[in-house]
């Protein structure tokens, strides 16, 4: 399997990109502003199809190229029902000041949108994925954990979008955002998974779920932290 990443737009949004070599089919995750040339240079580049786009949520800094590559690619976009709402009307989930940055721009639906629901497990490019709905962030934000393969034992990535960081949590004040419930999502959806898991977050640097239970500030007083991770999904 491969996984690849790089930081688009003035947010500096990770987009990634997620393959089997074996078939070449690829999904792309989150791409923001300005993400859609490097996608399609990579997708050249390493010779991958894409089949879907997976988007941890709907802020228009995760999806603002998700449309534009959909379309080009006749390939589906997968989101939660609860930030669909995004997809054509960004707006929505950027409150008054951020949404004047948007100005007369317009946005629409991808051609096929299909939604997620919590809990599911999803094949998609011959890889399955778990899906997760992980709400404080905004109201349909999810996680995707994904098994890759390892000479002794898989090991587990999960995507976490604007979930969990390097040492820091995702914004709540923006329409949706709700604090306390962020960090019940965190709670009860990341801090089960094995302290090796490795986070891959919508900004910043990748880190581990050990790693954020021992020094992540935001979860220091979370009744999970104190548990052992399980390991795998």
């Amino acid at each position: 399997m491969l996984i690849t990443g790089f930081p688009a737009g003035m947010f500096q949004t990770n987009c990634y990109l997620v393959a089997d070599e074996e078939t070449g089919e690829a999904v792309v995750i989150d791409p923001g502003q300005d993400s859609a040339p490097q996608v399609r240079a990579q997708l050249a580049e390493r010779g991958l199809t894409p089949v879907a786009i997976l988007l941890t949520h709907g802020h228009l800094d995760h999806t603002w190229n998700a449309q534009e590559l959909a379309d080009e690619y006749a390939i589906p976009v997968y989101i939660h029902p609860d930030d669909r709402g995004m997809l054509a009307d960004p707006g929505e989930g950027l409150g008054k000041a951020l949404a004047a940055m948007i100005g007369v721009m317009e946005f629409r639906e991808p051609e096929k949108v299909i939604e997620f629901a919590d809990g599911e497990e999803i094949e998609v490019a011959g890889i399955r994925w778990k899906v997760d709905h992980a709400p404080g962030h905004t109201r349909g934000s999810v996680l995707l954990t994904v098994e890759t393969p390892g000479e002794e034992e898989p090991s587990v990535v999960c995507f976490s979008g604007d979930v969990l960081f390097a040492g820091s949590i995702g914004r709540t004040d923006l329409p949706g955002g709700d604090h306390s419930r962020l960090l019940r999502s965190i709670d009860e959806r990341i801090l089960p998974m094995g302290d090796d898991t490795v986070v891959l977050p919508g900004h910043g640097p990748a880190t581990t779920v050990g790693a954020e239970r021992a020094t992540n500030p935001f979860l220091q007083e979370l009744p999970g932290r104190e548990k052992k991770g399980r390991y795998g999904l």
